[in-house]
């Protein structure tokens, strides 16, 4: 692997994630501050996580593509461009604006929330919020459909390899690319299905989290079509989505974010369940779950953003 350190991409899983993204404003210091916080985006994670060890704190910046452009210029990460709209005959994945993300997350809430608010104090000039989400664990793993979320993430060498671009791309070796999406769920409309038909749309036992065999699992199950292959070998990317909701309103979600070497992988993923396949086979999790957002990143190297001016 590269000699460059990645950023936390495959950062354990915790308790509890914010997910900031924001647009740049057209003002001339715009630049300057951002290579700041850059800069200085691995001292504010230390400082804070040094309160508490074991909070496993950590945080992922990364940017859009022309805002890649205009903090950094050339060279312009080759696969980075922004997200394409995918629209299927009944249901459409958005593209939605968003300069830059920062994934932050911890064991501990409060620690997020620390980071995330030295984050935007810093950028409050030059930015405009587009989301805040605030993720949590729910229970062992399960999203607020009731089932387990992220069992097929890979682990170790394998996560790096499928989530992190290897020296092949030497300009931007050790990054990655992060795609983001929010779906907001018809809770009242899921539970109103039987338990065998969720599993049919799953493709997985609700209790035991045990995978459908081959001769029950419908083509239309979400872990079919979320499946890829090339030349017999499966196309791997690192989930880390988390729950989110608003109990009073009835706002009840699951924040999809996704890294991967290359972003045609989840691309390809999210065709498969938008579009289908073959076409109009399309994921059934989607009559109940919709995209609210949609937008692509890239993640460059924890090396690149310490190589920033910092300003503290």
């Amino acid at each position: 692997m590269t000699t460059n350190l990645p950023q936390a991409i495959v950062a354990p899983l915790t308790s509890a994630a914010i997910f900031l993204v924001v647009d740049l404003k057209h003002v001339a210091e715009t630049r300057d501050i951002v290579q700041g916080l850059c800069g200085d985006l691995s001292a504010l994670v230390r400082s804070i996580r040094f309160r508490d060890q074991g909070s496993q704190l950590s945080c992922v910046a990364g940017f859009g593509s022309d805002a890649w452009d205009r903090i950094f210029g050339a060279p312009h990460p080759p696969e980075l461009h922004p997200f394409r709209e995918i629209k299927g005959a009944k249901h459409q994945a958005v593209s939605t604006q968003g300069d830059l993300l920062f994934h932050i997350r911890a064991m501990r809430m409060d620690m997020c929330f620390e980071l995330a608010m030295l984050i935007n104090q810093r950028l409050a000039s030059v930015t405009a919020s587009v989301d805040e989400v605030h993720g949590f664990r729910y229970f062992d793993e399960r999203d607020l459909l009731g089932f387990v979320d992220g069992t097929e993430n890979p682990v170790d060498q394998e996560a790096l390899a499928s989530a992190v671009i290897a020296d092949s791309v030497p300009d931007f070796a050790g990054g990655s690319y992060v795609i983001v999406q929010k779906y907001l769920h018809d809770l009242k409309a899921w539970n109103a299905q039987s338990v065998e038909a969720q599993e049919d749309v799953i493709g997985r036992s609700k209790l035991t989290d045990i995978e459908q065999t081959a001769a029950v699992k419908k083509s239309y199950a979400h872990n079919e079509l979320t499946s890829i292959e090339e030349n017999g070998v499966q196309l791997k990317i690192v989930r880390d989505n988390m729950p989110f909701g608003d109990s009073a309103r009835g706002v009840f979600g699951t924040y999809f974010i996704g890294y991967a070497c290359s972003p045609a992988r989840t691309e390809k993923m999210l065709e498969n369940m938008f579009i289908g396949n073959p076409p109009g086979n399309y994921d059934r999790l989607l009559d109940v779950s919709r995209a609210v957002t949609g937008s692509l990143f890239f993640c460059p190297t924890a090396t690149f953003l310490d190589n920033c001016p910092g300003t503290m």
